[in-house]
């Protein structure tokens, strides 16, 4: 029994999420106690990571992926290596782990493939699968729950068969460690029991290759990493292999386009297939009611400054931040809270959705005494560089 707070019976708490995607005000009647508390405080947290994972549908040039967009993907993927565009430096990498697995007739040893969202993770997993002429199973991190679930898709797998785990940075630490022996030795210790009638059955499992993908390298703990023998990481793509991919994209979907026109795409689409397409498909909708039904670059600048998609793929949350930054606190430094309230947006939301675009392609610049405009964003906007930063450069 949970110990109470308070003699009353009964009380109303009002509970805002800080989420957007949750309008209504949760105000509900329930007994005060330290188990009731617990869970509200865990709902919080919960629903403020996920305001900050699901940042898709309300911005045109995300890389995360919309649930919509789901069935639209599985018809541009490529399914042999050969078809893959770009990613050189890891094409070659695991052409030759395939080359050698097969040669030998064994399972492919385990890959952990890592980097930003939208470029081509569980693409690459799925063609794994398809070269090694084996089967495919997809799950992902959040939805194993307990370990049950876990056993159950090991126990299942065929031999040499690939797993495919998706935000494996977010699975539970006591599934991860049921997980080492699993992937080392293909062994799976089962507890069957309970106290002191408990005891360890060790379960054989077939021979298999798992492929972990993650956005956040970082947070996989060492034991884990260290069980993946092949690791790859997925650079963003050059204007030309995305306006190949453009082009591609196209001629499955059956649309009319020049070199000009997925050119410009392309050129906006801030280094991640996942955009291109989503822009592709927005033009596409524009030059069929507007445009004569062929895209080209007049007909995609049109497009896509309607969308208010600018040269470098920003959109106007983007353009905001940096003015904000520029205009309003002289370039900066300005710290990351004072910058949350006046774009009225979650600081983790600023952290992890908006500000590492703007950084890798060097207009902010995030310094121990705040975020900081670069020569780059004046020169982007057109505004004179701010007299008061001028050792910063």
């Amino acid at each position: 029994m949970s110990r109470k707070f308070s003699p009353n019976l009964h009380k109303r708490v009002s509970f805002l999420p800080c989420t957007k995607s949750v309008n209504k005000r949760l105000d509900v009647p329930f007994q005060v106690t330290e188990g009731s508390i617990a869970s509200w405080a865990l709902l919080y947290t919960f629903l403020k990571m996920a305001h900050v994972r699901d940042n898709s549908p309300e911005r045109l040039v995300s890389a995360a992926r919309a649930d919509e967009e789901q069935t639209f993907e599985l018809k541009l993927r490529p399914r042999w290596l050969r078809e893959f565009i770009g990613q050189s430096k890891a094409k070659e990498q695991l052409s030759i782990a395939l080359e050698a697995a097969k040669s030998r007739g064994e399972a492919l040893d385990h890959v952990l493939l890592f980097g930003p969202p939208g470029l081509g993770k569980t693409t690459l997993a799925t063609i794994i699968a398809n070269e090694l002429d084996v089967g495919f199973q997809q799950t992902a991190g959040p939805a194993l729950t307990i370990q049950g679930d876990l056993t159950a898709i090991l126990t299942n797998l065929r031999d040499r068969q690939v797993l495919f785990l998706d935000e494996i940075h977010r699975l539970q630490p006591v599934l991860e460690e049921k997980l080492y022996t699993a992937l080392e030795d293909y062994k799976l210790d089962i507890i069957i029991g309970q106290g002191p009638a408990a005891r360890t059955h060790v379960m054989e499992i077939k021979p298999f290759t798992f492929i972990g993908a993650t956005t956040r390298p970082g947070l996989l703990s060492s034991p884990l990493r260290a069980r993946f023998g092949i690791l790859l990481r997925l650079e963003f793509y050059t204007d030309e292999e995305l306006r190949i991919i453009v082009e591609r994209s196209a001629e499955v979907l059956q649309i009319p386009i020049d070199r000009d026109g997925s050119s410009e795409i392309a050129l906006r689409s801030r280094g991640t297939p996942r955009i291109a397409n989503r822009l592709l498909r927005r033009v596409r909708d524009y030059a069929q009611v507007r445009g004569s039904g062929i895209i080209d670059r007049p007909t995609a600048n049109a497009a896509l400054t309607m969308l208010e998609v600018d040269a470098h793929g920003f959109d106007e949350i983007d353009r905001r931040l940096m003015l904000t930054i520029i205009q309003k606190y002289d370039g900066g430094p300005v710290g990351l809270g004072t910058l949350a309230a006046s774009l009225a947006e979650e600081e983790d939301a600023l952290e992890e959705v908006y500000e590492p675009f703007l950084i890798q392609i060097g207009f902010l610049d995030r310094t121990p005494r705040g975020r900081v405009a670069t020569r780059l964003a004046y020169e982007h906007f057109g505004i004179p560089m701010s007299s008061r930063q001028p050792g910063l450069f």
